[in-house]
Order: C-alpha cells, then structure tokens, then sequence
C-alpha cells in the first residue's frame, strides 16, 4: 500500500475515532454525515454537530481529492503544469460555554506529479498541527494543551516542539490586529523526506499527533464545561470569534487552497462559528479577565 493510501485510510479511522469520543462527550449532540464527490476527482465525508449540549458547532472533516494543478496554484509551485493527490482531516469545535476554549486540529499529506497517470512522484510533504482559542484564559489550560504536544514532538525529535511552537505563534497570527488567534500548540508543513528524517519518520509523527488530539482537549473541555457565565461572557465569546473569523478568511492558507481548487465551499466554511459579533473599537476593561487574555495574544508566552 502506497504511503497516501495508508495515510487516506489513517484519516478515515481518526475520524470515526474522533467523531464517536466527541458525541460521548456531548451527550446529546449527534453528527451528521455528508458524503460529497469533487468532479475533478476525489471527494470526502463531512461531519457535523450544532446545537449539542458541549458543542454548539463543530465539524470533523476528511477529503482526498486530486487532479491537474490550478493555473493559481501552478504559479505557487513554479511549475508549467502538474498534478496532486491531497488527503487529510480538519477539525474545528466551537463550544456553547465561553469558558470552553475554542480549538482546532489538521493532519494532511500532499503528492505533485508531472504525468497525468499520477505515478511519477516529483514532491510530497505532511503538514497539520493542533491550535486553541479561548474566550477566557486559564493557564492550567493552555499548560496541559502544550504539554500534550510537546509529549508527542519528544517521541520523534528533541528539537520538533519549539519548533513546530512557534512556527504556531507565527502562523495563527492575525497581523491587521497585531494579536494572536489563541494561545497556540503546534503548526508544520511541508514535512519532506531528507538526509535526517525519511518520510516515513514523518509518516510516523503525523499519525502520532493525530492519535493524541482527544488527550489534548477533552480533558479542558471536561473541566470547563460547567463554568458559569452570563450575556457578558457570551457577548465576549462572540467578540472573539469574530477575530477566528477573520484569520480564517484572511490568512488562513487551507481556506485559501480550498477554494482556489474548486473544493466544496459547505466543508471549507465549516470551520466558522455560527454565532459571532463585530463591535466598533471594541477594548476590554483594564485589569479584567478579557484584558488579561489581549495582553497574552499580543505577547505570545512559553507555556512549557
């Protein structure tokens, strides 16, 4: 079996792993199932929850889709014409609580050739990583988030933590607001094979990191979900996710290759919130909670 076929049906097991943990959780909340084909190639199965009793709105998504490379994307390559081969999962969770952070996962694999057959291997990279986004910051949180991931990095390279941190800190960034998305975990790409790690080294770490993603939020999520809050803490909830939005429809280069590729626009946007809020110049009270998590978006921290 060829390393994105085991990688395809890696992410097909992830899936039902995730989605199955995350409704006992819920307790109530139950994913619907969309399979979907692209007419280029390839297709997927989107899965997702509103209105759980945890989960107000959460997706966990896998495609694997392929084709000739787009004009766009044959520019960003520098190649005259090609052909790729994507799969991977994609996971974003917006919890109901204020106090239930916000988080975000993906693990993927990417093969380019320069034949139509797609036999003729030119390029292939892993990329992913794990994210979260609190309304409410608790340190003990953001702790035991880094500390999972940085478990999983020690496995497979003394140096990958730091690493893979702060290319998260550069990377979730959102640079018209000169703040953080959140408060971080880990973020890779292009995981080629070199003279170091081989890619099934890579291989590897990526399942490794997917395999550990429930240890990293469950166990917050679990601890948080019960945290009173009242219209305040929900209108800054929604203050906050106005700034994922943001990231998400600036930045974020997954959305930005979804759509370039003519994928489907249900799974690229389910990454949203479904309740959300922009207010004018809007700036917490000094010395408040709210105040406490800008001061740390703004000067990303060494949680580990």
């Amino acid at each position: 079996m060829t390393l994105k076929d085991r990688f395809s049906h890696d992410v097909e097991a992830l899936q039902d792993r995730m989605t199955h943990a995350l409704e006992d959780l819920d307790g109530s909340g139950k994913f619907k199932e969309d399979l979907w084909t692209r007419d280029e190639g390839g297709g997927g199965r989107t899965r997702v929850m509103e209105d759980g009793a945890l989960i107000e709105k959460g997706g966990v998504n896998i495609s694997a889709v392929h084709g000739a490379l787009p004009e766009t994307i044959q520019n960003h390559f520098g190649v005259d014409q090609g052909w790729f081969y994507a799969t991977g999962l994609s996971l974003v969770l917006h919890p109901k609580n204020p106090m239930v952070p916000i988080v975000h996962a993906n693990f993927r694999f990417f093969e380019l050739y320069d034949n139509q057959g797609m036999t003729n291997v030119v390029d292939r990279w892993f990329g992913g990583g794990a994210d979260l986004t609190p309304a409410y910051l608790f340190r003990e949180d953001a702790v035991h988030f880094h500390r999972v991931w940085k478990e999983v990095c020690d496995r497979h390279g003394d140096t990958l933590y730091p690493e893979f941190k702060q290319q998260c800190d550069d990377y979730f960034f959102n640079h018209h607001r000169g703040e953080a998305r959140g408060v971080g975990g880990l973020f890779f790409d292009y995981l080629r094979e070199t003279g170091e790690q081989t890619a099934e080294q890579w291989y590897a770490f990526v399942t490794d990191a997917g395999d550990r993603f429930l240890d990293s939020w469950l166990p917050i999520a679990e601890r948080r979900r019960d945290e009173s809050y009242g219209e305040e803490e929900r209108k800054w909830q929604e203050l906050r996710r106005g700034r994922y939005v943001e990231f998400n429809l600036i930045h974020d280069r997954g959305t930005l290759f979804g759509l370039k590729t003519g994928g489907r626009i249900e799974s690229i946007l389910m990454s949203l919130p479904p309740r959300v809020q922009w207010s004018y110049r809007a700036e917490p009270e000094a010395d408040s909670r709210e105040a406490e998590l800008i001061r740390v978006l703004r000067e990303p921290e060494e949680w580990i």
